[in-house]
């Protein structure tokens, strides 16, 4: 807001605007949160004629999607995502929330925004260990569906990370297409559309168990993601040299690979893992790689293989 709040104030003209700044993290992407908006909003008497513009990165966006469709059971948003990680991939396919003390996103809509307006520009004040989180959803969509897409990361990560603007600006739309593509075949997330969430099941457990702010959410998935390719090796579908391979990107990109048993063992992440929104009648079920560009769809994985896995993976 303090960089860009006053350009899209003077885009939108002689409208009546309302501002409310919020913190943005994790730990502030609650319910009390979003009731400030809507506090905000019935102080101003505002109608279903009401736009609440999101401008920010993936926290705002899910604050102000979620609490665009609650108010008045819902009323028009537009995401201006101002973060690599926004722009790419929370921004897009209408995904709203907050988070709950016992687990990240349990409490959500899905609610489309009338529009995503994505300036480039906002990523040269972006700090670098926030380009880097971006850089984590940027290269799941090579893992998951686009090997090519992939092979051009690997190629191209030292521009990316210097923010050259025609690599981020292909990375984005690349990204974007992709994302919109599966959303567009699965939008209520029965099928294909869970195959988004490479890497998240752990990721979101890790976020939640080390205490939301310790890492970012997309430090958090590339550590999930390093957990489910180890896994996916386990399990004999995917070799050792694609396991280094993303390994090797998502390190190039400036981002984590490991975690320390000291800071979440093995047993607390199952706990954590229990309560992931694709989980059936209390089994666990992962995304997992059948290969760099080949995603299974949500498969049930014994607790016990789980296990073993993570306790291989995690750093003593």
């Amino acid at each position: 807001a303090p960089l860009y709040l006053e350009a899209v104030q003077a885009a939108l003209g002689d409208r009546r605007i309302e501002r409310l700044i919020l913190p943005d993290g994790e730990r502030f992407k609650t319910l009390e949160s979003a009731a400030a908006i809507w506090d905000c909003l019935m102080a101003g008497r505002f109608s279903r004629n009401a736009t609440l513009v999101a401008l920010g990165g993936g926290v705002i966006g899910d604050l102000g999607g979620f609490a665009a469709a609650c108010y008045q059971r819902g009323i028009p948003f537009l995401q201006v995502p101002t973060t690599l990680l926004a722009q790419v991939d929370s921004s897009v396919g209408g995904k709203t929330g907050v988070n709950h003390p016992r687990g990240k996103n349990m409490i959500g809509a899905f609610y489309q925004p009338q529009a995503v307006i994505a300036d480039t520009a906002t990523l040269n004040t972006l700090p670098d260990r926030e380009l880097s989180a971006g850089l984590a959803e940027v290269i799941k969509y090579g893992l998951i569906r686009d090997p090519a897409f992939f092979e051009w990361i690997e190629l191209q990560l030292p521009l990316l990370i210097r923010r050259d603007p025609d690599a981020l600006a292909h990375a984005i739309e690349q990204s974007c297409r992709n994302k919109a593509a599966v959303v567009a075949a699965d939008e209520r997330e029965s099928g294909v559309r869970a195959t988004l969430n490479l890497g998240h099941t752990f990721g979101h457990a890790i976020e939640t168990g080390c205490g939301y702010g310790t890492y970012l959410h997309g430090e958090a998935v590339a550590i999930g993601t390093c957990m489910a390719a180890h896994l996916s090796e386990q399990l004999g579908w995917l070799s050792r040299d694609h396991v280094e391979r993303i390994e090797r990107s998502l390190q190039s990109a400036g981002l984590p690979t490991g975690l320390d048993a000291s800071q979440l063992s093995a047993h607390k992440m199952l706990e954590l893992m229990a309560v992931d929104k694709k989980n059936v009648d209390g089994q666990l079920r992962l995304i997992l790689l059948e290969g760099i560009g080949t995603a299974t769809l949500p498969l049930a994985i014994d607790a016990t293989t789980v296990a073993a896995s993570l306790t291989k993976s995690l750093r003593v």
